[in-house]
């Protein structure tokens, strides 16, 4: 009867270091798992996170070429307007400058 004891408590003994055994590698495996996924995650958000860094990036520069284009056709929209006001002062600048050349010969003669 001791000798079938023993027996049943080593066989129980066994099962249970089985049972341990199977969850320590199991605990092994979910661990693996987790790190695995941990990392796709963050190879996923740095994918995501570069993908809208590039998709930000390409609209700050259409928003600045799109501003750049407006301050330039304003610029040639004033220098037009510049231009076409000298043109239409070039004859009342030309009198003045004219009659104040004659001024000075009248003064010096």
């Amino acid at each position: 009867m001791k000798t079938e004891v023993l027996k049943n408590i080593k066989a129980t003994e066994s099962e249970y270091q089985k049972m341990i055994s199977d969850a320590l590698a199991e605990k092994k495996r979910n661990s693996a798992n987790a790190e695995m996924e941990a990392d796709n995650l963050i190879m996923k958000a740095t994918h995501d996170a570069e993908e809208y860094r590039k998709a930000r990036m390409a609209e700050a520069r259409a928003s600045a070429e799109k501003r750049h284009e407006e301050i330039l056709m304003e610029g040639k929209r004033r220098a037009a307007e510049l231009k076409d006001r000298g043109a239409r002062n070039l004859g009342k600048a030309v009198d003045l400058l004219v009659s104040r050349f004659k001024e000075r010969l009248n003064v010096h003669s």
